[in-house]
């Protein structure tokens, strides 16, 4: 059966102008961006079955372009719409960060940082430099691979949060694991990057580690 012959109140698009878009299932939401289907499957029979394929949204947009496009029903079009909407995601909470202090607005920076790590397929470290204000004045990848002591300088924050005038950052990475449990390494490197900084008078007010849909705030946690 087409979308157009359910229930007004059932379809997606009617649903979420009737009742907000938390209202809606991750598959309903998924169909109103795909906006049709194919033959034999309306919008919302199409969603789940990506879903089913890469087992979250969060995966699903983590997709590269070859694999996201070998989907039948899927192609180039619908790839750069999709990261086209998550571009958007990202500036839009990046300029909230931009106007706001971060501390007062946790769950900002943890939404920004999913939507910048979550799905990567290999370790990503993530600089975020502030202000006196605890404003973001930027947000850099620096590093890739598998992080260490070693394979993340010190001397390349120093120098990159010198360049920005920094008071402070937030550093963030990711474990593709999925576990979000900090290793020996994580620890050390966030104790040897603290110390670094404190020389230029530059504060670690956070490390988070994003794994899956998860986050963990070495703050918080008390291992800053």
């Amino acid at each position: 059966m087409s979308i157009v012959d359910w229930p007004e109140g059932e379809r997606p698009r009617e649903k979420l102008l009737l009742r907000g878009a938390a209202a809606l299932s991750d598959a309903e939401l998924l169909a109103i961006f795909l906006r049709t289907g194919m033959k034999g499957k309306s919008a919302v029979d199409l969603a789940r079955e990506l879903l089913a394929r890469y087992g979250s949204l969060t995966r699903l947009f983590a997709a590269g372009r070859e694999d996201f496009c070998a989907v039948k029903g899927m192609g180039d079009a619908k790839f750069a719409q999709l990261q086209a909407v998550l571009e958007m995601s990202r500036r839009a909470l990046q300029e909230e960060l931009r106007c706001g202090q971060t501390l007062n607005s946790p769950h900002l920076v943890r939404d920004y940082l999913k939507l910048l790590l979550s799905g990567r397929q290999q370790e990503v470290f993530i600089v975020m430099f502030l202000d006196t204000q605890h404003r973001v004045i930027a947000s850099e990848e620096l590093f890739q691979g598998t992080l260490s002591q070693t394979s993340v300088y010190p001397r390349e924050v120093l120098r990159r949060a010198l360049a920005h005038n920094a008071a402070a950052v937030i550093l963030a990475h990711n474990h593709p694991s999925g576990l979000a449990e900090p290793s020996e390494a994580d620890q050390l490197l966030t104790s040897a990057l603290k110390q670094a900084l404190a020389l230029v008078d530059v504060r670690v007010l956070d490390h988070f580690i994003v794994a899956g849909g998860q986050t963990l705030s070495f703050a918080e946690t008390g291992r800053l």
